[in-house]
C-alpha cells in the first residue's frame, strides 16, 4: 500500500487533520486532504466547504467557486457558500457578478450594513 500521510487514516482521522492544516494556515495540505475526502463522499458538504476556503485562501480562486457552486447547486440557501462565492468572484474582479450573491448573503443574514449605507435602500 502507497498511502502518504495525507491519505492515511479512517474518513474521521482525514478530516480531523484537514482541520488541522486549515487552521495552522497550510492551506495545500488541507487541500491535498480534502479533495480526497470530497472525492470519495461528494456529499460532504462541509468539507467541501473547508476545501472551498482553503482554495480561497491559497489563491485558487477558480477552484474556490467550482466547489461553492456545487454546493449551491446541492443546496441553495447555504447562506456561507452564498457569501463566500460573492466574496471569491468579488476577488477575481467580476464584482457584477458578485453583487447578486452577496445582496443574497446580506438578506439570508439581516446584515444589510455590511454592503454599505445604501444597500438597504436598494
Amino acid at each position: 500500500m502507497s498511502e502518504t500521510y495525507f491519505e492515511f487514516g479512517t474518513p474521521a482521522d482525514r478530516w480531523d487533520r484537514a482541520q488541522l492544516f486549515f487552521e495552522a494556515k497550510e492551506y495545500p495540505a488541507a487541500v491535498r486532504i480534502l479533495t480526497g475526502l470530497v472525492e470519495e463522499a461528494p456529499e460532504h458538504r462541509a468539507a467541501r466547504l473547508l476545501l472551498a476556503r482553503a482554495y480561497y485562501h491559497s489563491a485558487q480562486l477558480g477552484r474556490a467557486e467550482r466547489e461553492l457552486r456545487t454546493v449551491l447547486a446541492g443546496d441553495p440557501v447555504e447562506s456561507y457558500a452564498t457569501l463566500m462565492l460573492g466574496r471569491t468572484l468579488e476577488r477575481q474582479g467580476r464584482d457584477d457578478e458578485a453583487r447578486p450573491y452577496l445582496r443574497m448573503a446580506a438578506a439570508m443574514s439581516g446584515d444589510f450594513a455590511e454592503l454599505g449605507p445604501s444597500a438597504a435602500a436598494r
